[in-house]
């Protein structure tokens, strides 16, 4: 028995990977059909816009008014020029840092509520479910959905409410603004972004399928951890105890594996940022100082320039971090929509029938009941009254 419950679980478990992966393909839209349950928290998500907004204008100005201390208040020794537009460059920061805290902090309670609400709703919906769904899903998914997949989803919220908002502001920003100080040497930034986006999309592209893998292999462990806890006791009286700590350590060893591999494909990804960042910073100071040397440009427009420059890049960097997350939490939200989209058979009705005056009795009337995708009925025609008091037992082919 034990041997047939393992090949089922095992062969369940395929299964439902399977039907996971292909769910992950096609379900673009599972991410977004949670985001409906984030409706009461939609002023705070519009402040979080509007500060992240302000933050963002204020991390933009901040070289300009840099260069223009090195232009007009160091090169010209105008001290009180320096100490007050420096003054100036104090409160912007501040109004920045006010803004960067104001909007982590509604990011944060919005994505934390929006996981409580959607953890409440699978809570529920889930106490609705009879055996046959629960089959269906399995026990050790559930948790794994309910826990871990609402929390990545929580996760990737709070990423996209501060770094999904900022990079693109970030990197529009600094285009801009970096055009403004030199049109010509922004030819250095159509060189560098090119290839930083494309090593970018070669990481993520090796990593993201790796991340869906994960999920998979979480469900698995809890699965096996779930049935060694539950059946502890008939384990020991099989001493069956080493042949559960191999399939524990095998889950195990997949998960980590799994999760190894992706980490070091991810911990790729800084170093190849910064050595194509650090390039284009030599680049920008050589051909930078040859415009200074020409009198096109001036030091405090290099400095600007090269500020720009690193936010235009680090802006980049968040968004293909998001692109590493998403895909992650798409996986996740596919698996939580699927059992939120799951409607039970058993429905209770919403206007019970009366009973009559005598209470405790149940009586079946040519009752004929099949097991879900089972060839014959495992009764027919049954008919029987339990009155209160009576032992009734029904013996059925095992019995």
């Amino acid at each position: 028995d034990g041997a047939v419950n393992e090949g089922v679980s095992f062969s369940r478990a395929k299964t439902q990977t399977k039907r996971n992966d292909i769910r992950q393909r096609v379900g673009v839209g599972d991410l977004l059909k949670l985001f409906h349950y984030m409706k009461p928290y939609r002023t705070a998500v519009i402040f979080v816009l509007l500060f992240t907004f302000f933050q963002c204008l204020s991390d933009l100005y901040l070289p300009t008014l840099m260069a223009d201390i090195v232009d007009y208040g160091i090169v010209e020794g105008d001290v009180p020029y320096i100490w007050r537009v420096g003054g100036f460059m104090l409160l912007v920061a501040a109004g920045g840092m006010v803004c960067s805290i104001a909007a982590s902090y509604l990011a944060s309670k919005s994505a934390t509520g929006f996981g409580k609400i959607v953890r409440g709703r699978v809570f529920s919906h889930v106490e609705n479910f009879t055996l046959q769904e629960f089959d269906k899903i399995g026990t050790a998914s559930l948790i794994t959905r309910t826990t871990n997949d609402i929390t990545q989803v929580q996760q990737v919220t709070i990423m996209i409410l501060r770094m999904m908002a900022i990079a693109p502001m970030m990197c529009i920003g600094g285009i801009v603004m970096a055009v403004s100080r030199d049109p010509g040497l922004t030819t250095v930034l159509l060189i560098v972004l090119p290839i930083l986006a494309l090593a970018i999309f070669l990481i993520a592209k090796k990593g993201i399928p790796l991340f869906k893998a994960i999920q998979v292999k979480i469900d698995t462990l809890s699965r096996v951890l779930r049935e060694n806890l539950t059946g502890i006791r008939v384990i020991r009286s099989f001493n069956r105890m080493n042949h559960e700590t191999v399939r524990f350590n095998d889950a195990n060893e997949d998960l980590t594996a799994t999760s190894i591999k992706v980490n070091k494909i991810m911990g790729a990804m800084m170093p190849v940022m910064m050595l194509v960042m650090n390039f284009a910073t030599l680049a920008i100071v050589w051909f930078g100082a040859h415009r200074i040397e020409g009198g096109h440009m001036k030091v405090g427009d290099l400095m600007a320039f090269l500020q720009y420059a690193m936010m235009i890049m680090f802006s980049l960097i968040m968004l293909s971090v998001m692109f590493v997350m998403i895909p992650r939490a798409q996986a996740s939200a596919v698996r939580i929509n699927e059992v939120l989209n799951m409607m039970p058979e058993i429905h209770d009705p919403k206007q019970p029938g009366e009973t009559g005056v005598e209470h405790g009795s149940i009586e079946f009337q040519d009752v004929t009941f099949y097991y879900p995708g089972a060839e014959e009925p495992a009764i027919s025609d049954i008919s029987f009254r339990a009155g209160p008091g009576e032992i009734t037992a029904i013996i059925g082919g095992t019995g």
